[in-house]
């Protein structure tokens, strides 16, 4: 769901499908032939490869590129819509017995709507791992970042306080501003489909996506409860830091007219970026103005007007729905040819079933962690922290990973 990194500008390295799957295309390749990922070049097959004896000749025109990403029934079911069903579910089971009866498990104590959108979020967290560590051509470039990075971070954590404090209030806006690059890697994927340049409007659409995402959580309802998190670092006696939410309460309503302010001041310079790029032949996109218009409106409402709880039901509904459905789209149909289970019908619904039951049974796990359980506790933050790492580069587009 992006590019990652703190204080990243945006790249082209957003997540984006495998170049092996169906129509993917790199955004970087003006052509309709997708460029070789191992040589950086178009392959040119031969006149026997190319078509059987007595075929015609194929035609030199250039086929007209899809608007979607995968399919328009996909991209709606999983990209798309999810925002607007996120947003209409948390509204109708809010004050049910689904958000509001809570029951212990494992030490710990729930409500059922908790405890399934914490499973879902971890699972979306460690899906990361079919693609930086199960793709053949991702995983040998960055051996070290795979391999040995996910161990300094656990040992930092499980050795230093100061590290783990750190990773809890790293883990919490990170992955606000994670959340805000998967939307910005969907919109340039069909930006580009809609047959323009990927570079252009790239970081209007950048300001864009933060505002929308990280401007209700400072401006809105759900400010403090994200800020609390400094709160941990009473366990290292750093008191300047544990003063961070409060000094955040009392200047609540100055950072909420400044965001206001400057969100409507933004909002005017977008339309007029794009209003320009549009006299310059720019082509709008139907799936990135439904998905931008959409997304926005739902993170204003559920982080802007609701509770806690309220808002990352909602928030993290729809991104770990269309971040599963891009890795089970960009990874899923590789990984059941390499283990031969794409020959029937019914070994493809068993792939999908252990596909989907092995993140969810990860995110189930990680969701009974104890709140005391340093080594536990340290993995699972270090499979996000990984998560929001990784993203930023194991879908590059300059690489010609897609």
């Amino acid at each position: 769901m992006s590019a990652a990194t703190v204080p990243d500008a945006p790249s082209d390295e957003a997540p984006l499908p495998d170049a092996s799957s169906q129509d993917a295309r790199s955004p970087e390749t003006p052509s309709h032939e997708a460029p070789s990922p191992e040589t950086g070049s178009r392959e040119t097959p031969s006149r026997g490869e190319a078509r059987g004896a007595g075929e015609p000749a194929p035609s030199n025109e250039p086929r007209e590129r899809s608007i979607y990403i995968v399919s328009p029934l996909y991209d709606w079911t999983w990209f798309l819509l999810p925002p607007i069903v996120a947003l209409l579910i948390g509204a109708v089971l809010s004050g049910t017995w689904w958000t509001e009866d809570r029951f212990w498990l494992s030490g710990r104590r729930f409500t059922p709507s908790g405890l399934a959108i914490g499973t879902l979020t971890g699972a979306h967290l460690v899906a990361v791992a079919f693609r930086s560590h199960g793709n053949p051509r991702v995983f040998p470039r960055h051996r070290f970042r795979f391999l040995l990075l996910p161990l300094l971070t656990f040992t930092a954590m499980m050795t230093s306080l100061w590290a783990a404090c750190f990773a809890t209030v790293l883990v919490t806006f990170w992955d606000a501003y994670h959340s805000a690059l998967q939307t910005f890697g969907l919109a340039r994927i069909y930006d580009r489909n809609a047959g323009n340049d990927p570079r252009a409007g790239r970081w209007l659409d950048f300001g864009l996506n933060v505002l929308l995402y990280l401007g209700p959580i400072v401006a809105g309802a759900t400010m403090l409860a994200h800020f609390k998190t400094f709160d941990v670092f009473e366990d290292v006696g750093a008191a300047a830091l544990t003063a961070v939410p409060v000094h955040m309460a009392a200047r609540h309503g100055t950072i909420a007219r400044a965001v206001l302010a400057l969100g409507a001041a933004y909002l005017i310079v977008y339309v007029l970026g794009y209003i320009k790029l549009r006299r310059r032949g720019y082509r709008f996109s139907l799936p990135k103005v439904f998905l931008l218009s959409t997304t926005g409106v739902v993170s204003i409402w559920a982080w802007g007007f609701n509770g806690w709880g309220q808002a990352f039901f909602i928030m993290n509904l729809f991104h770990a729905v269309q971040y599963l459905a891009l890795v089970w789209w960009s990874e899923g149909g590789r990984l059941g040819r390499t283990l031969r289970m794409d020959r029937s019908r019914a070994l493809r619904a068993s792939f999908a079933f252990a596909f989907f039951g092995a993140v969810l049974a990860y995110g189930f796990w990680s969701e009974l962690v104890p709140n005391d359980g340093r080594l536990r506790w340290s993995i699972v933050q270090t499979v996000a922290l990984m998560h929001f790492y990784y993203d930023g580069f194991i879908w590059s587009v300059r690489k010609r990973d897609v």
